[in-house]
């Protein structure tokens, strides 16, 4: 036989409202009936009904989370500190791969979707404005990355400028002036646009004029694409002396290309990734990066949904969260 509340409060010696404040972890109880509840609790076997609970508050306790591609460790990481996050609230999870495509994005906002969770974090690349200002009303929506889109809905990202530029400073201040970008990709928004113009800046402002021939495109942004990008580099007639590779995947595709031409990483060639994963820590040599504070990231996406569901502010916030730079071996020899 399934215990109930009531069951509980009858064993208690307590109201059953008592015993409902006590499961739901409300503070004005008294440690006295806290204590005889929950040994009431543990004799009894209760289990509370979370999915009633949660109906009865106007919640379903599902969040979605949607991302381009789980294969990604930067994705992949992400996505266990977002299930983190999101646990302290009694929230649970539902993991997307979009695959970066409009029509599967367009699947996740659309409004049967949204009916099924109390919220949606996604990560875009090939949404448009026009999509969100299209898109049912009423569940919240928080953007996560560089596809900062026109429209009213929150959004979480670093200052990929920023980054970018930090990064490629950290080259120039190490002496180096024929500096590549590696992971450029068509498009004004996004990403590689963004890391694109940080790059550019930092080198302007050292009074180098960026080199077409150093700006190499990158259809995916995975090891093998890392690897030929950096191999027409190397046979370019004046290669570069460090590259700033617009993620960590690349840069690791990267540095397989230059040991296997039998050059030295950085004596020869420097190398800087994007998005701090953990591989980059057991790379050969350990990789220099950009790291997001990712899980500022998880937390302020499930902060801004929770804020939302507890007031109903439909303000729109855009928050920036740190990022660092993490100088190792594949820039400093011995470091």
């Amino acid at each position: 036989m399934v215990a109930t509340l009531k069951d509980v409060a009858a064993r208690a010696g307590v109201s059953v409202k008592t015993v409902s404040n006590v499961v739901n972890g409300y503070s004005f109880v008294t440690e006295d009936n806290r204590r005889r509840v929950q040994e009431a609790i543990d004799l009894l076997g209760y289990v509370p009904n979370i999915g009633a609970r949660n109906l009865r508050k106007g919640r379903t306790g599902f969040l979605t989370l949607a991302v381009p591609e789980l294969a990604n460790p930067y994705f992949a990481e992400l996505c266990g500190l977002v299930m983190n996050a999101a646990a302290e609230h009694d929230w649970t999870v539902l993991i997307e791969q979009t695959g970066g495509e409009r029509d599967r994005e367009l699947t996740v906002i659309n409004a049967a979707h949204r009916s099924l969770v109390d919220a949606i974090i996604l990560s875009p690349i090939g949404l448009r404005p026009t999509d969100l200002a299209e898109a049912a009303p009423g569940t919240p929506l928080v953007l996560l990355g560089e596809r900062a889109l026109s429209a009213p809905v929150h959004h979480v990202a670093i200052d990929n400028v920023a980054a970018a530029r930090a990064a490629t400073r950290h080259l120039l201040d190490l002496g180096h002036r024929r500096i590549a970008a590696l992971g450029d990709q068509p498009g004004p928004h996004g990403t590689a646009a963004l890391r694109l113009r940080g790059y550019e800046s930092a080198l302007r402002s050292a009074g180098i004029t960026p080199d077409p021939a150093l700006i190499v495109p990158a259809a995916a942004y995975s090891r093998a694409e890392g690897t030929v990008a950096m191999r027409h580099l190397l046979d370019l007639a004046d290669p570069p002396d460090a590259v700033f590779c617009f993620n960590d995947m690349l840069a690791i595709g990267a540095l397989s290309a230059v040991r296997d031409r039998g050059l030295r990483v950085p004596e020869d060639v420097a190398v800087v990734g994007f998005d701090g994963v953990d591989e980059g820590n057991y790379s050969a040599p350990r990789l220099t990066t950009i790291a997001p504070d990712k899980a500022a990231i998880a937390e302020a996406a499930v902060g801004l949904v929770r804020a939302a569901l507890q007031d109903g502010s439909g303000q729109p916030q855009d928050v920036v969260t740190p990022f660092t730079l993490v100088a190792r071996e594949s820039t400093r020899s011995g470091a």
